[in-house]
């Protein structure tokens, strides 16, 4: 029986990559594989972590997983002892999953050490490029990149910037998978009551809020006096990563009563209440490569509305499954 070790976030810490590591592993399990998730001990120091908490509320619905949480991102002695327990796992591939620079030196430094056994190591790759750019950004990524065998990418935009640091390398670009870890649709009315919200036309914009992420745009467009005409409120839902006075400043600012803010990080019982009352997603992003988002708006059979960027246009056709503006 082949076995594959995941290498990157899981329980308990949170969020869509560590939610679809799981659900990767699931799946894989499914075929007759065996499958072990090697997480993070430490993550991000507290002064890197711009939210509230990177871990969990409920955890037990993943007791099925084997999971070590032993990676310290910022310890090398950790790295050499997740080498060598990979190592001696005997695993018949690798895949590790990379979405930040600030991972390519603890990520890239294990990746070659077990290599050098001859274990093949793939990565499923999110961002090579950063949404938000750092000094070291550079550096970082392409040691990563340049440890591993092959790559995984999401959109076409990850697939070409590979080429930038390493124009061998051996990749494909595949479809997002669409998420089905947060239940099934819920009817409006239920999500309604749920969420304790009145009857009425509802955008979502949904998830992390961060600069590139474009949410002003959204608040700008809720002065439109049509949208006001209709009646149609924007709920924000999500924790703030960016300066929420900025946002916050905004509204005031437009003296708008259409939006309503939930600025906390969604719990997975939760999410189908809020895809439940959208009438349609919105995610005005000024940058982007693929977004998790649209995936779980696909799994709730939910409208979208995205601006034209990364790797947004090849998952929403305009004028099928929502528009591209």
């Amino acid at each position: 029986m082949s076995k594959l070790i995941i290498v990157g976030p899981a329980s308990p810490l949170r969020g869509g990559i560590a939610d679809f590591n799981e659900a990767l592993a699931k799946e894989t399990i499914k075929s007759g594989s065996q499958v072990e998730l090697i997480s993070f001990s430490l993550q991000y120091p507290s002064f890197l972590f711009p939210g509230k908490s990177q871990y969990k509320t409920n955890i037990s619905e993943n007791n099925e997983l084997k999971i070590s949480s032993i990676i310290n991102s910022i310890n090398p002695f950790s790295w050499i002892k997740t080498a060598n327990y990979i190592i001696a796992q005997q695993p018949s591939a690798v895949i590790f999953r990379f979405w930040i620079p600030f991972m390519g030196m603890s990520l890239g430094f294990i990746a070659r050490r077990i290599k050098k056994k001859g274990i093949p190591v793939y990565a499923i790759t999110d961002n090579v490029i950063p949404h938000e750019k750092r000094i070291g950004d550079h550096l970082l990524t392409n040691y990563f990149i340049k440890s591993c065998d092959g790559f995984i990418t999401m959109s076409k935009a990850v697939y070409e910037d590979i080429s930038l640091f390493n124009p061998q390398a051996k990749k494909v670009c595949l479809f997002h998978p669409v998420y089905n870890v947060f239940g099934d649709k819920s009817s409006k009315s239920t999500s309604l009551k749920a969420l304790d919200l009145p009857n009425g036309n509802y955008l979502l914009f949904f998830g992390l809020i961060r600069e590139y992420k474009g949410l002003e745009l959204a608040i700008e467009a809720m002065q439109d006096s049509k949208i006001k005409a209709l009646g149609i409120k924007l709920i924000v839902a999500g924790e703030f990563y960016a300066d929420k006075e900025k946002y916050t400043g905004l509204i005031n600012k437009l003296k708008l009563d259409n939006i309503i803010i939930h600025d906390e990080f969604i719990p997975s019982d939760k999410v189908k209440y809020y895809f439940g009352i959208a009438d349609a997603v919105v995610q005005p992003y000024i940058s982007a490569t693929q977004s998790g988002i649209t995936q779980v708006a696909y799994h709730f059979e939910t409208p979208m509305i995205v601006t034209n960027v990364g790797g947004l246009p090849e998952i929403v056709q305009d004028g099928k499954q929502g528009y591209v503006s």
